[in-house]
């Protein structure tokens, strides 16, 4: 089939069209106005998790309350019986019981805001105690139980504590900002400049605040503060640490006491105690899990709180002194409304056989449903207007039985990108069983012709909810049908919970079609992040550089020193989520310090993830420069999800790499095939592209003179596609033809070809299209190189644009005075003169 249409290539700057308007894709509670919301919106709001989350006391000491699955049940002490208190709307969290046992007031998530509710525990009627569309989260009854301190976005979108008045269930007066709206001026990466308050508790008189700030740190969410409840009060400093969003103090009944959870000098949370004046804490409980959520029994005889230790969250109790722990064993539920048993089994269409899955059921209110014993997940954003909230969702061995309201679900079901995706409405019957059969049906078989797929952007454990392993890992990935999956080592601050399971081997849970390898991503905020794969004998200690305040506060080791150890160690060097918009050097308002440019000039890139967390086009934008300037550089994919999230931008495998490296997988030869570029990088769509005998990552050479070359492509894809092209040299020379569902194509096109270049094949689509949860669909090749006469790619303006780029990078590593040695600023200067000599050429 002949091309559609045609644009001759041209040898002037880069001239793709602007990147699509993508508003419509939107975070979840878009009004809090913090940075970093991938971090805070897991470590710090509450989730919708498959276990226990959020306790706290009866007054009595017998019950706690807390949330599971987005809803509000209670359990007595020494029972396997849970009672559901709270059906929605939405999603509740974070209880508390009032003293006097009459109210439980809880964080209600629905309408794209966070509310007060307040719940009768007798009669389980609820009402609306703050509804301002702000996000009001960790409400707190005081001693008295007069007033409710809690944490809202209400001012300006950032964390601050509030106090409100309470009367009969219903507030008495608006609520009163406690906490200084402070400009810190701090260089915070991570953080606002602005200070932030979190994590309220009660002193028992009922007269200070003991709470979370990061008031006068750079690193971490802060340490322990304490001040009067009244509105200006000064807050006093009484202790810090490096938390990490999830300390969460509790103040003991007694005054002496507080209980939070820490990581300090470990990988993973453990409960810790402090006096109330921030005297010398001490460890509680210990172990290779994360215990979190702490709350003093009445008493203050035992401490129930939050553990991943199975996997799943769960909840338990620890008698202070003395250490025995007891876990609340749940084997009963009491549901308030009308619900059915449902069993989905996923097979493959053509063969009857039990396939993984991703499965997906919402309610018509929008909520999700999973299984009580499998991963709950939620997405961090969504279309509005396409649907109420987030979209939540689980993976499936193959088999699947949980509980469901009676009534319609909708029922998605997904196998990576090689099978269609079926939709269809169920309809759970009360109080029966039934089963329902998804045979999903295959529309590529890449793996034929040698092609495996590989997300090198995953991070196992990263301070989520659950708690990860290589099995867990390697479930979500046959889930997803992936093959290969980087687990990048990494720190978040001072934590890497993933360090232990680095060898230099593939994991032992790999086989002949899944490889699980522990590897690393380096962390600077100055540079730029990047993949260390393949490592053989250590990771890159401390990964990270340029951390202001630190003893890790020189520029140096620069990327290109990091690149030169992952060489060494035999590993791959590449960067990862490049660009959430396009780089425009002219503009001094934002800072470009990015050494792309200068370590692609100095031979150092193996790979570059043109699909990840970043915006695609704006990404292969700066790509096609840089290939316009003569470097080779492979297409990469790489989801950084985070595989213990309860809330994440999609799942291991949302975006990953094609590598044709041959069944069974070797991983050594997988990433040789990677770095010589044959490979495609997609979050959805499949692609096929050649020339001759020439696939993508090979050369074609020809003689001077004009000639005809013939391009074959092929597309097919589980969401439908707005644009399949041709791109050559930075231009799009061919639109091909897309029709009826606009999710499959074949066809050749032929280009007149006078001079040396490179062509890649592309598909994107103008807006979000689930199950891909990313930005939007986006597809590339690597390129198929181009040869005339011998001469080589060059693009005078391209050069430009990367030199001037390197002027700005240089002018900031000027103003630098965190040098170690000088020897470290001339080397790092002398990489920067070579990258621009290289571009001067």
């Amino acid at each position: 089939m002949r091309l559609l249409g045609f644009v001759g290539l041209l040898s002037g700057p880069l001239l793709l069209a602007a990147v699509p308007a993508l508003a419509q894709r939107e975070p979840v509670l878009k009004q809090i106005k913090v940075p970093h919301a991938y971090y805070y919106r897991e470590m710090y709001l509450p989730q919708a998790t498959s276990g226990p989350t959020g306790p706290a006391w009866s007054a009595d000491g017998k019950d706690l309350v807390y949330s599971m699955q987005g809803s509000l049940w209670r359990q007595r002490l020494g029972s396997t019986e849970a009672q559901q208190l709270t059906t929605g709307p939405g999603y509740d969290y974070q209880p508390d019981w009032s003293p006097d046992g009459r109210w439980i007031v809880y964080s209600s998530y629905h309408d794209d805001a966070v509310e007060l509710r307040v719940l009768d525990p007798a009669s389980l009627d609820s009402k609306v105690l703050l509804s301002d569309g702000a996000v009001n989260v960790e409400p707190r009854w005081s001693p008295d139980g007069r007033r409710v301190a809690f944490v809202s976005s209400a001012f300006e979108g950032r964390w601050h504590i509030f106090v409100l008045l309470v009367e009969k269930g219903l507030a008495a007066a608006a609520p009163l900002r406690l906490t200084e709206d402070h400009d810190s001026g701090l260089p915070r990466y991570y953080y606002s400049r602005f200070d932030h308050y979190l994590s309220p508790t009660w002193s028992p008189e009922g007269t200070d605040l003991l709470f979370v700030s990061n008031r006068g740190h750079i690193w971490g969410s802060g340490g322990f503060w304490r001040m009067s409840a009244a509105p200006g009060a000064p807050p006093v400093e009484l202790r810090y640490e490096e938390t990490t969003w999830r300390a969460k103090p509790d103040w003991s009944r007694d005054g002496k006491r507080v209980v939070y959870s820490s990581y300090l000098g470990r990988q993973w949370n453990q409960l810790w105690l402090m006096t109330s004046d921030g005297g010398d804490p001490f460890e509680l409980t210990y172990g290779e899990f994360d215990a979190t959520e702490p709350r003093w029994a009445p008493d203050g005889k035992r401490i129930a709180y939050i553990s991943n230790e199975g996997g799943n969250t769960s909840l338990w109790t620890v008698t202070v002194p003395g250490g025995a722990r007891e876990q609340l064993v749940l084997k009963r539920r009491l549901y308030r409304e009308q619900v059915g048993r449902l069993r989905i089994t996923v097979v493959d269409a053509k063969t009857g056989k039990p396939l993984a899955a991703r499965i997906s059921l919402t309610r018509a209110d929008g909520r999700s449903v999973a299984p009580d014993d499998a991963w709950r997940y939620a997405d961090d954003g969504f279309v509005r207007g396409e649907r109420k909230m987030e979209v939540g969702y689980f993976h499936s061995g193959g088999t699947s039985t949980l509980t469901a309201p009676a009534g319609p679900l909708g029922l998605e079901a997904s196998h990576g990108f090689e099978y269609r995706v079926l939709r269809q409405t169920v309809r759970v019957r009360k109080d029966a069983l039934q089963s329902v059969r998804v045979a999903l049906t295959r529309i590529a078989d890449p793996a034929a012709k040698g092609w495996t797929s590989g997300d090198l952007h995953v991070h196992m454990n990263y301070g989520g909810h659950y708690r990860a392993t290589p099995a867990t890992l390697g479930d979500q990935a046959r889930a997803e049908g992936l093959n290969v999956v980087e687990n990048l080592i990494v720190n978040k601050e001072g934590r890497v919970p993933d360090l232990g399971y680095f060898t230099g081997q593939v994991d032992p849970v790999s086989g002949p079609s899944l490889v699980v390898a522990h590897s690393q991503e380096y962390h600077t905020s100055f540079w730029g992040h990047t993949g260390l794969l393949g490592l053989r004998s250590h990771i890159v200690l401390p990964g990270y550089a340029g951390y202001v305040n630190t003893a890790a506060g020189s520029l140096y080791p620069d990327n290109g020193a990091v690149a030169d150890l992952a060489h060494k160690d035999g590993g791959l060097f590449g960067y990862v989520h490049p660009f959430d918009e396009y780089p425009d050097p002219a503009d001094t308002t934002t800072s470009l310090t990015n050494a792309l440019p200068v370590d692609v000039a100095t031979g150092k890139v193996d790979y570059y993830e043109v699909v990840g967390f970043s915006d695609h086009l704006s990404s292969a934008r700066v790509w096609y420069q840089l290939l316009n300037c003569g470097f080779r550089i492979p297409a990469g994919a790489g989801t950084d999800a985070m595989t213990n999230f309860a809330s994440l931008r999609g799942p291991v495998g949302t975006d990953r790499v094609y590598v044709q490296s041959g069944i069974p997988i070797d991983h050594r030869s997988w990433l040789a095939a990677l770095k010589a570029g044959k490979s495609f990088a997609t979050n959805g769509p499949l692609l096929e592209f050649s020339t001759g005998t020439a696939g993508v990552g090979q050369e074609v050479h020809l003689a001077a003179g004009l000639h005809q070359l013939t391009f074959k492509a092929a597309l097919r894809s589980i969401v439908p596609v707005d644009h399949f092209e041709i791109v050559a040299n930075g231009e799009v020379v061919a639109t091909l033809l897309l029709s009826g569902e606009r999710t499959s194509a074949d066809q050749t096109v032929t280009l007149p070809v006078e001079r040396s270049g490179w062509y890649t094949l592309r598909a994107w689509s103008d807006k979000p299209a689930e199950p891909v949860l990313d930005i939007y669909p986006f597809a590339t090749t690597s390129p198929i190189y181009v040869s005339v006469a011998g001469s080589t790619v060059r693009s005078p303006a391209d050069a430009s644009y990367f030199l001037k780029w390197l002027d700005r990078l240089e002018a900031a590593v000027k103003l630098n005075g965190g040098w170690n040695t000088e020897a470290e600023r001339r080397e790092v200067m002398g990489r920067i003169q070579a990258a621009r000599e290289e571009f001067e050429k």
